[in-house]
């Protein structure tokens, strides 16, 4: 498994942690601290922190674009009302296909549904799928990264 995979996943399992517990950073040093912490109680592979904080830092940021992004996406789904974890896989990948300029849309998709095969329900790999797939089209294929646009 690459460094960036193992980063998606401890980003996942991050947001997924403070959306169960309730927390959320109330700025960068927080964040920080709570990302440190993290690492410290779990197995995060040292490579794979810097990508994981900026994966954090970026939906931090940019949380407001990245969820209106999946709501208008998510026909006939509640953005609360989606499972947490497939939220959150979801989350990490509109960031990517959003405001990272050096991956591509077909990879963040790729893998949030290989992140989903391993971490959630059966027929969520399809469902994030569809999502993200709609998604991509809605940014116009990665040609601008810039979903306020």
């Amino acid at each position: 498994m690459g460094i960036r995979r193992n980063a998606r996943e401890a980003a996942l399992q991050f947001l997924f942690q403070n959306d169960f517990i309730g927390t959320a950073a109330a700025d960068d040093v927080d964040l920080d601290q709570q990302f440190a912490d993290f690492c410290s109680l779990y197995d995060v592979q040292k490579k794979a922190r810097t990508y994981a904080c900026e994966l954090l830092h970026g939906i931090a940021v940019n949380s407001e674009a990245v969820d209106a992004l999946i709501g208008r996406n998510a026909k006939n789904w509640r953005l609360e009302r989606l499972d947490a974890t497939d939220r959150n896989i979801m989350r990490v990948a509109v960031f990517e296909m959003a405001f990272q300029e050096d991956v591509p849309p077909e990879v963040a998709i790729n893998e949030a549904v290989e992140i989903a095969k391993r971490f959630s329900a059966d027929e969520s790999p399809a469902f994030i799928n569809g999502i993200l797939d709609s998604i991509k089209a809605e940014l116009g294929a990665g040609a601008d990264k810039n979903p306020a646009s």
